[in-house]
């Protein structure tokens, strides 16, 4: 069951949910039917995370003061409460827009107009601090315009959310604020908010309405936040020099840094504004003369700690780039707003001219392409493309190419019907790209390079996957349509490759080792992502031999990655734009409790990491095993969870991952990753399994060798028996491996392993009777059981509409799983000849964990279960101060001169 019809169900009687509308920073609206009143209403559903900190009795007690607001600024407060987990709050439907969507439009407004809004919210601002109400978050997304007539939306609550928090905000990691329109003493998180905040943050919009910007702008949250508290806001009258004198002084003492030199009432303001005579008596531009020289370290530091869970809404658009300029043009953009039900952008494409830019958004049944045009401010999910993957332009940018369930489909920019051109296209590595000839290249089914005409017909294998190293993972035209580029990937993409092939003759030819994705652009030059790096690299491109000329060139080292390099944020136009996510500042990752009724506390406040490569929990629960990222690669540490303390190394060679703990918790089982030169230049060996004492007494001894990459492993308690999730080729597979030792030799055997399905994430039963996993045999992944080992008796589905990462609870009593609206789901099981699954009940979302390395992976084991059962282990990202939100993306144009002028250098 979706989300929406969740909610539906639990508000059946009161309200029928007729479509969602928008999506902010702590709830989704939706448009709804008040049946009793007969009356269209706007519902708003707090997100699941935030609920889960709140708590639903501690919310409705606090937003009962709103409910008590009656002004013809304010929009009421209709009714609130709780249903099926669900915390809600109902307001009246207003037909118009919001104040953000009208300077969107027109960037600036008429100064009356901009006097009468700011002056109407001002007065039902000082109505409500008079009954003891600050809003908190005044901004233009917050005021909607009906009729000419301002009305402010969520009323007091922000306050509510942070009452009843506890002030523990931190924990759900949303804001309570917008950045720009922050008051200096919300930027510094102080615990008294009065009412001159609201005032500040008017003034800010008003400031907005006037000159077409907020006071502040930068590149980051901690840099508009730093110059919140530290810098003066220019005086309004420099951006527009019609701007009255009283206008221009009201302002500068509504922005003062410190409140009690601001007006001491929203009324008193809004007179000022309508007072012609009114003055600051020497006192124009002083809002930052004293402050700046008051930021002390104490204030500095609670600036830092407030911006992490701060998220910079400024929004502009792409335009055109200017014709052939010297020196590069950098620009932020975003590509969609909170509102939009988009978790991050990935597989990227822009056109020639890097005006127009398609990327894959959302997750699950929300899963679709994103089309950004420069006359839009944001991006728009295009119809038709539900479930869409690897967009790739037309050569005249007039259509885009895509992959969704199973087939390749093309659809025009300005809309219409979505056509598909080709069967048997994969939905697990979805690749395109379309050649200047009309071509569509595409990542066929068993994971080799495929093409189509891109008005359908005839499907030509040009590369077989059996044909190929690993699997086919990306995919680039080359102007001319002679050759095109494509990379491959072993599981988690340790062995990725980069390769050049002539379309006509078959002929390939390896350019690099390490190249994730790669982009062809004008003059013959090939840039390309390091793998597991934030690195571009850049080399001239020969095309008839194949290869690239010279030695790779560092060309931008500052690329946000996810999943060991798999989630790429970064593309190159082939006329020389770059569009890139930047790295934070401090990129770190946190491994987290969460309970079964959704709670999440860190496991060590103080305990931060790089990367993620498997988490797991020892037999007693005392200890955390984990695979976290060093400086020379991956490796296990050992983590005590009882006595605290720093995490003890215990494997030194930076390729070791997935740790599995042997019964006894004396020992762990982990993958190791071989070098190309551990057996000979000759021997093309995947990874190896081994096993070393916890204690460290030991050395690692290779208890399994392969022949294929094996990307996750079970061991069972005789410690000889191994389940192994291996890596294409064709797909990825369960095998069973014995150690026998003596001639006889190691055994591996076929467990689950269908050239049509991919069959992952295996857990054992903890009486090793029987096994989950996951599989798309059905189209979708779905969680199934089987009996251990002899698979042959079911499967038995058990979950119903899409599931991945099962876990068996330690009991053995409870089955758990993740479902496609991120929910942790529980089953429970008892067993006889077969196993009988009881009601499944979602515990709590993920959705707004922000998980990272394998608990972000799909495909994976996403967390592990503590022995009592009661909590659960995830890993999450943590927000660096100056981390650019996922909406947000540097834009640079003419990059191709500082591309040329490195390459130039390094020669």
């Amino acid at each position: 069951m979706s989300g929406t019809e969740r909610l539906n169900t639990a508000l059946a009687g009161r309200y029928r949910i007729e479509k969602q509308l928008g999506q902010g920073g702590m709830a989704t609206v939706y448009l709804a039917e008040d049946l009793k009143h007969d009356r269209k209403v706007a519902v708003k559903v707090l997100k699941p995370e935030l609920a889960a900190v709140l708590g639903a009795e501690r919310f409705v007690v606090e937003i009962k003061t709103t409910a008590a607001l009656q002004h013809p600024h304010i929009l009421p407060l209709f009714d609130s409460g709780t249903a099926d987990g669900f915390l809600y709050y109902v307001m009246p439907y207003i037909e118009g827009e919001t104040l953000r969507g009208r300077l969107s439009r027109e960037t600036q407004l008429g100064i009356d107009e901009a006097v009468g809004i700011t002056t109407q919210v001002a007065d039902a601002l000082d109505y409500a601090h008079r009954h003891g109400v600050i809003h908190r978050d005044i901004k233009p997304e917050n005021i909607l315009l009906h009729d000419g007539r301002p009305m402010v939306a969520d009323f007091g609550i922000a306050l509510a959310v942070s009452a009843a928090a506890g002030g523990r905000m931190t924990e759900t990691g949303l804001s309570l604020g917008t950045p720009h329109y922050m008051s200096p003493e919300q930027a510094t998180a102080e615990k008294e908010i009065t009412g001159r905040s609201d005032i500040y943050s008017l003034a800010s919009v008003m400031y907005e309405m006037l000159a077409g910007q907020p006071p502040h702008l930068g590149g980051s949250a901690q840099q508009i936040i730093m110059k919140i508290i530290a810098e003066p806001a220019q005086e309004v009258t420099k951006l527009r020099k019609s701007v009255p004198p009283h206008i221009a002084a009201a302002l500068s003492k509504a922005l003062e840094k410190v409140p009690a030199d601001r007006f001491e009432s929203a009324k008193a303001f809004a007179s000022a504004l309508t007072n012609p005579a009114f003055r600051v008596d020497g006192q124009t531009g002083s809002n930052a003369v004293a402050a700046a020289g008051a930021v002390s370290k104490r204030t500095l530091a609670a600036v830092v700690a407030a911006s992490i869970v701060v998220t910079a809404a400024a929004t502009w658009s792409l335009s055109a780039p200017a014709a052939a300029p010297a020196t590069l043009v950098r620009q932020r953009v975003d590509l969609f707003t909170t509102a939009g039900r988009v978790d991050s952008w990935r597989q990227i494409g822009m056109t020639h001219d890097g005006l127009f830019v398609a990327f894959v958004g959302g997750s699950g049944a929300d899963q679709r392409i994103w089309l950004k045009t420069p006359e839009r401010v944001v991006a728009q999910p295009m119809a038709g493309t539900d479930g869409g993957a690897a967009p790739t332009f037309s050569p005249n940018g007039e259509w885009i190419a895509f992959v969704s369930g199973g087939k390749v489909r093309k659809v025009r920019l300005n809309g219409g019907d979505v056509t598909p051109i080709a069967d048997g296209a994969t939905d697990i590595y979805s690749a395109t790209a379309w050649l200047d000839d009309g071509t569509v290249l595409f990542a066929d089914r068993q994971f080799g390079l495929s093409a189509v005409n891109q008005d359908g017909g005839r499907v030509r294998v040009l590369v077989p996957r059996d044909s190929l190293p690993n699997t086919i993972v990306d995919i680039t035209a080359v102007p001319g349509g002679r050759t095109a580029l494509f990379s491959t990937c072993a599981s988690n993409c340790a062995q990725a490759q980069l390769w050049a092939v002539n379309l006509t003759s078959g002929a390939r030819g390896r350019l690099v080792d390490g190249g994730m994705r790669s982009w062809s652009v004008d003059g013959g030059l090939v840039v390309y992502a390091d793998r597991g790096t934030s690195r571009l690299f850049a080399a001239s491109y020969d095309e008839a031999g194949l290869s690239l000329r010279g030695t790779p060139t560092l060309v931008l080292d500052d690329v946000r990655i996810a999943n060991g390099g798999e989630g790429f944020y970064a593309t190159v136009a082939a006329g020389g734009t770059l569009l890139y996510l930047p790295l934070a500042e401090v990129s770190a990752t946190q491994a987290v409790w969460v309970t079964r009724d959704g709670k999440v506390t860190p496991v060590d406040s103080a305990w931060s990491f790089l990367g993620d490569n498997g988490a797991t929990i020892s037999p007693d629960g005392q200890r955390l095993a984990i695979s976290i990222l060093t400086g020379t690669g991956y490796d296990i540490w050992i983590k005590e969870l009882v006595s605290g303390g720093t995490p003890t190394r215990l494997t030194f060679d930076g390729r070791s991952v997935d740790p599995q703990w042997t019964a006894d918790g004396n020992s762990i089982v982990f993958i190791s990753a071989a070098k190309s030169d551990d057996m000979g230049p000759t021997v093309n060996l995947g990874p190896t399994v081994r096993r070393r004492r916890v204690d460290g007494s030991d050395s690692a001894e290779t208890i399994f060798r392969g022949k294929r990459d094996i990307a996750a492993v079970t061991v069972l308690r005789d410690t000889t028996t191994l389940l192994l999730r291996l890596g294409p080729p064709p797909t990825r597979d369960i095998y069973l491996a014995r150690r026998r030792g003596g001639a006889t030799g190691d055994s591996l055997a076929p467990l689950l392993a269908s050239d049509k399905a991919e069959e992952v994430s295996m857990t054992i039963s903890p009486d090793e009777r029987w096994m989950a996993y996951q599989s798309n045999e059905s189209s979708r992944f779905e969680v199934s059981v089987v009996p251990f080992p002899n698979v042959r008796g079911g499967p038995w589905q058990v979950s119903l509409a899409g599931g991945r990462s099962p876990r068996w609870a330690r009991s053995g009593r409870e089955l758990f799983f993740i479902d496609l609206d991120g929910g942790l789901v529980s089953v429970p099981v008892s067993y006889g000849a077969s196993p009988t699954f009881g009601k499944r009940q979602v515990l709590f979302s993920t959705a707004g964990l922000r998980l990272a390395g394998r608990s972000g992976n799909p495909v994976a084991t996403q967390f592990d279960v503590t022995p009592d059962d009661r909590r659960f282990l995830f890993v999450r990202a943590m927000v660096a101060p100056n981390t650019q939100p996922f909406s947000s993306a540097i834009l640079v144009q003419n990059w191709l001169t500082d591309v040329r002028q490195r390459l130039k250098g390094s020669r």
